[in-house]
C-alpha cells in the first residue's frame, strides 16, 4: 500500500514539493528523478522531522504556505500528527467552542492514521478546500430555464444540488457533501458549532442524507452544528459508497471514513490545533 499511497502523492506534489523532499536527506542532483522512481519512500520522508521543521518551525516569517505547496503543507501536517500520536497518552477532545479536555483514548486515532490511505484521504481532503467552487448552473422547470446557486462550502445549498442533477451524477455530490461535513467539523468547529440551521434547512439536509427527521443524534455538551453534519457527513459517504457504478479502492476509503467519521473528525481537530491554526484563516474560511 505504501508504493500505491507514495505514487498518489507524487500525483499531486510538484516538482518543487520533490525537490524540497529529495533534499531533506540527498542533497545530490540525482535526488529528485531518484524519489520520483521510488514512490514508496515519499511517505518515510513526509514523516520525517527535518522536512515538517523546515517547513513549520519558522513561526515569525513566512507562512507554510508560501514555503511548500498547501498539498505539501498538509501532509506534512497530517503525517507529523501521526507521529506525534504514536507516543501521545491524551489528546485535547474538542467538545464546543473554547472548550477541550484531555482524553485518554488515543489508540483508535493512532489506528485510524496507521492506513497510509486514510491518511492520504485527510490530506486531499484538506488540500481540496483550498480552491472552493461555487456558481450557478441552469436548470429546466415546468416554468422554464432557472438559474441554481450552489457553493462547495455551504452543505444546504450543495445539498440542493441532488434535486436537479442527473441520478448518474449524485454520487459525486454525495461524496463532497461527505467531504464538507467533514471539513466544518473538523477544521472549523468553533465556528460550525455556532452555526444556526432554522427547523426547515435541517429538514432538507435530513432528506438529502436521507434521514428521518426523528433520527436521534449523539448530542455533544455546545456542539451545534457539530452532531448534526457528523450524522449527516456519515450517510452522505455511505451513499458514496453504496451508489458508485464500480466498486474501487478509492470508494473502499470513503466506505471506511463512513465507519470512523468521528474519529476523522477527531484527528483533523487536533491537525488543525497543533498546526494549521495560525494559517486556518487566511487559507479559508467558511462562509
Amino acid at each position: 500500500m505504501g508504493e500505491t499511497a507514495g505514487a498518489r502523492y507524487l500525483e499531486h506534489l510538484s516538482d518543487g514539493d520533490v525537490e524540497f523532499l529529495a533534499g531533506v536527506l540527498d542533497h545530490s542532483s540525482h535526488a529528485v528523478a531518484d524519489l520520483r522512481s521510488r514512490p514508496a519512500a515519499v511517505e518515510a520522508l513526509l514523516s520525517h522531522p527535518g522536512a515538517f521543521h523546515a517547513v513549520f518551525a519558522d513561526r515569525g516569517g513566512d507562512e507554510p504556505f508560501l514555503r511548500a505547496s498547501p498539498f505539501l503543507v498538509f501532509a506534512l501536517a497530517v503525517h507529523r500528527c501521526a507521529v506525534e500520536l504514536r507516543e501521545a497518552t491524551f489528546v485535547a477532545e474538542w467538545l464546543g467552542p473554547r472548550r477541550r479536555v484531555a482524553v485518554f483514548d488515543v489508540e483508535e486515532l493512532r489506528t485510524f492514521l496507521r492506513d497510509p490511505a486514510r491518511r492520504l484521504f485527510l490530506v486531499e481532503l484538506l488540500a481540496s478546500y483550498t480552491h472552493v467552487r461555487s456558481g450557478s448552473v441552469l436548470v429546466h422547470t415546468e416554468r422554464g430555464w432557472r438559474r441554481h446557486r450552489f457553493s462547495e462550502l455551504d452543505p444546504l445549498r450543495l445539498a440542493s444540488l441532488l434535486e436537479v442533477v442527473p441520478e448518474a451524477e449524485r454520487v459525486g455530490l454525495y461524496r463532497r457533501l461527505g467531504d464538507v461535513a467533514l471539513f466544518l467539523t473538523g477544521v472549523f468547529p468553533d465556528h460550525t458549532a455556532t452555526r444556526v440551521l432554522s427547523p426547515v434547512g435541517e429538514a432538507r439536509l435530513r432528506r438529502a442524507a436521507g434521514l428521518r427527521t426523528s433520527d436521534p443524534d449523539q448530542a455533544m455538551p455546545d456542539a451545534g452544528a457539530v452532531t448534526l453534519l457528523e450524522s449527516l457527513g456519515r450517510r452522505w459517504y455511505r451513499l458514496a459508497s453504496t451508489t458508485a457504478p464500480v466498486r474501487t479502492d478509492a470508494m473502499r476509503v470513503v466506505d471506511e471514513i463512513a465507519e470512523r467519521f468521528h474519529q476523522a473528525r477527531r484527528i483533523l481537530n487536533i491537525v488543525t490545533e497543533r498546526h494549521l491554526f495560525p494559517f486556518r484563516d487566511r487559507w479559508m474560511w467558511p462562509s
